[in-house]
């Protein structure tokens, strides 16, 4: 297989490095990518090794009451080439009763469209929500395989509905799960519903995050890099560094990463007179982030479940520092338990405890032997367990599988298959006129 069509709900996105680490592997690899992204990129910031990316970007209308013509004609073109599984899926979307629904719908017609127009092999989409939904309904239209990668939020938030994600893992040819807690979860989700899940764990470029002999480690540096949301636990780490700086010990706290609980944080800091240790470095490019990991003494991600039930699945930043020979201290949080074994390549500690927290800090603080024992021995996880390469190799060997026949709508009567796409088109054309009026509330919603 040499043609992939990635479907994602916004690209690019300046937390999602990883899908970016994944394309440009399966580039290296001689796989011609093709990128299909729901929304526009709305903050502004861009990692520089974006510009390596080879892959075409289509960008589907965000608001599809906006772009009508261009809905109308891509829907016309649909129904008059595929008229039974257009027919199947507008009957499918309208059943559904909501806007979101409708507007993947009309989101849907306009890459398959374009699909039909520009086949490729099999589509692809990270997180099971928007894209996983626009990727099953564009495979249903073309009859293109599709595949998605399941993540964090998009299985664990309290706002999931189950039924709809095990219709989704149903629907496609496999699922791929970032952790084996993931893996389980979601097998346990299907109850017997059909779907193959997989685990393939996130890959880092080994041969870009590395130790830098060169720059000299800061004693008393704390590292931690992410959004700045809950399921992260970086208030749980502000008390934690509390209860170092009671204990006096030496030490300085950087935190890397943007995100909602900023001013919340802000005051957290003030609160427990941490301004003199802790500083909040905001987002930073990836090469800013690579030499953050390569001058601090320690890397510290304590994550917990949020309230919401969104909790971190495989976190990218956790082997980015590993690769670069950092000793981490990790929660047991989902997945974090399968990159490190405690004691013997970082330090593991129970979720919602921040004295735990502060004792795995200060013992690697004050423990610079064991630092460098646990920083080389996370290296050399990293290079078994988590190289790019090796990883994004596994999930082409996947893609490469041939696909089940997908089975077409049954005609109804004695209509002939020209009969029927005329009378598919014609009710294309009937009814697209009303769906963009059909989609104010959801416009009012995103």
């Amino acid at each position: 297989m040499t043609h992939i069509a990635y479907i994602l709900k916004m690209y690019p996105r300046f937390s999602e490095t990883f899908i970016v680490n994944e394309i440009l592997e399966l580039e290296r690899q001689g796989v011609d990518v093709r990128i299909y992204s729901l929304r526009k990129p709305d903050d502004g910031r861009f990692h520089p090794n974006l510009a390596r990316v080879k892959a075409n970007v289509v960008y589907a209308p965000q608001y599809p009451q906006m772009e009508p013509e261009r809905v109308r004609a891509a829907h016309l073109a649909v129904a008059a080439a595929r008229p039974a599984e257009y027919a199947a899926l507008r009957a499918h979307a309208e059943g559904l009763a909501q806007p979101f629904g409708l507007k993947r719908f009309l989101q849907a017609g306009v890459i398959a469209a374009h699909l039909l127009r520009q086949p490729v092999d099999a589509l692809h989409a990270h997180f099971a929500s928007s894209a996983t939904r626009v990727a099953n309904m564009a495979a249903r239209l073309t009859g293109i395989p599709y595949s998605f990668t399941a993540h964090a939020k998009d299985i664990f938030h309290q706002e999931v509905s189950p039924a709809s994600l095990q219709a989704k893992m149903a629907d496609a040819r496999f699922v791929v799960t970032v952790s084996r807690f993931n893996q389980a979860y979601l097998r346990q989700i299907q109850n017997g519903g059909g779907g193959d899940v997989r685990c393939l764990y996130n890959g880092v470029d080994l041969r870009h995050f590395k130790p830098n002999p060169r720059v000299a480690r800061e004693p008393g540096l704390i590292l931690s890099v992410g959004r700045l949301v809950e399921k992260k636990g970086f208030a749980l780490l502000l008390h934690a560094c509390a209860l170092l700086a009671q204990r006096g010990l030496d030490f300085r706290c950087q935190i890397i990463g943007g995100g909602e609980q900023h001013a919340a944080l802000t005051r957290l800091i003030g609160e427990l007179g941490l301004a003199g240790h802790v500083t909040l470095a905001g987002p930073q490019p990836q090469d800013a982030v690579l030499a953050a990991y390569q001058r601090a003494a320690l890397f510290a991600l304590p994550c917990i479940v949020a309230a919401d039930g969104n909790r971190d699945g495989l976190p990218t930043v956790l082997l980015e520092a590993m690769a670069t020979g950092l000793p981490v201290v990790a929660s047991t949080v989902t997945g974090n338990p399968e990159i490190v074994e405690h004691g013997v390549d970082g330090l593991l500690v129970p979720p919602e405890d921040a004295p735990a927290l502060a004792d795995a800090l200060a013992r690697l603080l004050q423990d610079q032997a064991l630092r460098g024992a646990l920083g080389a021995a996370a290296r050399r996880k990293v290079e078994r367990c988590f190289d790019v390469r090796h990883n994004v190799a596994q999930l082409r060997q996947w893609l490469d599988e041939p696909a089940a026949p997908q089975p077409r709508p049954a005609h109804h009567g004695a209509a002939q298959p020209a009969a029927l796409a005329a009378e598919a088109a014609h009710a294309a054309a009937a009814a697209l006129p009303a769906l963009p009026a059909a989609l104010a509330l959801e416009e009012v919603l995103a």
